[in-house]
């Protein structure tokens, strides 16, 4: 009797898990900071939802504001600095960017996020001390701010979707893309008197302080 023997060859495949169960705390920290927000002031939470059609809510906001370092304007601000931060890593996680995904690359792109608005602000606020023109820009930045934060709660739900459910992330980033554009269509003309009448230094300080550090920061983090 021939005995014919197979050798069979297994092979382990590595199988990289990710754990995702820290965006599901993630995602309900955001909610949170959303109902903190309402509780705080739900005509300013409504107010910069809508600031894309809500002209008069911010010329009142430049008015009104006397400070940033107020409870409303830090939460509002971690919030959105989360949900860019979760963009960002979708967005890497969809492009493998990086050799290892999870929550420290999170935090990772968070505090370069964190890093690059909270400087620029600081920044912008200084220099227009500085040159005395903070009474001329005061609109431009404040709706710039404003406007961020709109969209950064227009981009919570596709997160949600794009996490939850069958929506891909392909469509994620078509979407950011567009709401960001608005956002810079918006803002151009709801500044445009300011922007042509300036056109040399608006493009000036889109190149020093709105493009080259994030040229910077993209280096220093890929």
């Amino acid at each position: 009797m021939l005995i014919l023997s197979k050798q069979i060859n297994v092979q382990a495949i590595e199988k990289t898990v990710i754990d995702t169960n820290w965006i599901t705390l993630l995602f309900t920290f955001l909610l949170a900071c959303v109902f903190l927000l309402k509780g705080l002031s739900a005509s300013k939470l409504k107010g910069n939802v809508s600031s894309f059609m809500n002209y008069g809510f911010i010329e009142k906001e430049v008015e009104d504001i006397s400070t940033f370092f107020n409870l409303f304007q830090s939460v509002i601000f971690i919030f959105s600095m989360l949900v860019l931060s979760l963009l960002l890593y979708k967005v890497s996680l969809f492009y493998s960017v990086f050799e290892v995904f999870g929550f420290y690359t999170y935090f990772k792109i968070f505090g370069g996020v964190f890093s690059y608005f909270s400087i620029k602000w600081v920044l912008e606020f200084s220099l227009s001390l500085l040159f005395k023109i903070n009474n001329q820009v005061k609109f431009f930045l404040v709706s710039k701010s404003i406007y961020l934060y709109s969209v950064t709660f227009f981009l919570l739900l596709p997160l949600v979707l794009s996490h939850y459910s069958q929506l891909k992330t392909i469509f994620l980033i078509y979407f950011s893309i567009s709401i960001f554009l608005i956002r810079f269509i918006v803002h151009l003309f709801s500044n445009k008197k300011l922007v042509f009448n300036k056109l040399f230094y608006f493009i000036l300080y889109l190149c020093t302080l709105e493009i080259a550090p994030l040229f910077i920061l993209f280096k220093l983090m890929f």
